[in-house]
């Protein structure tokens, strides 16, 4: 078991009330692979702590963490 677990890229969800087919598919399928900073949910699994994480993925460097909503 790792310390951290990661669980993806933030992403702003569309209202699935409003949104159409096309823009809801494309929010569940498709994901940048694109090298750059990203924001990214981690979970620190012993104290179970979800934070995020700015990461540069093409570097594999983290830049800053912070809890959600205390970052901009």
């Amino acid at each position: 078991m790792s310390e951290f677990v990661y669980h993806g890229e933030v992403r702003n969800e569309p209202d699935s009330e409003t949104c159409s087919d096309s823009e809801w598919t494309d929010y569940v399928f498709n994901r940048s692979g694109i090298p750059a900073v990203k924001k990214e949910w981690w979970c620190h699994t012993p104290s179970n702590i979800w934070f995020i994480a700015e990461r540069d993925t093409a570097k594999d460097h983290v830049l800053r963490t912070y809890l959600y909503g205390e970052g901009s």
